[in-house]
C-alpha cells in the first residue's frame, strides 16, 4: 500500500488514503485545493494523518469532486478485524 499513512489510535488504525487517491486519478494537489476550494494545510493533514478533527464538509467536497465515498480517502480498522483480514 503506497502512499497511505497509517496511523494507530486506540484499538485500531486509520488509514489515510487520499494520497494513494490522487495519484490513481492522477490529480495534483494544487488542482485538488483550487478545484474544492480548501486550504492546503487542511489537505496535508489528510494526505498525513496529522489531524485531530475531520471537518465532513471538506470531506464531502473532496468526495463529490472525486466521486469517491469517504472509505476511499479514510478508513479505520479495529485490530481485531486486521487479524481476520
Amino acid at each position: 500500500m503506497t502512499d497511505v499513512k497509517i496511523v494507530k489510535v486506540g484499538d485500531g488504525y486509520y488509514y489515510f488514503k487520499l494520497g494513494q487517491l490522487l495519484k490513481r486519478k492522477h490529480i495534483t494537489l494544487n488542482k485538488l485545493i483550487t478545484d474544492t476550494d480548501t486550504d492546503f494545510k487542511v489537505i496535508k493533514r489528510l494526505i498525513n494523518g496529522d489531524l485531530v478533527r475531520i471537518d465532513i464538509f471538506v470531506l464531502a467536497r473532496i468526495c463529490n469532486y472525486l466521486d469517491c465515498d469517504i472509505k476511499d480517502i479514510i478508513d479505520y480498522k479495529k485490530e481485531t478485524n486486521l487479524i481476520n483480514n
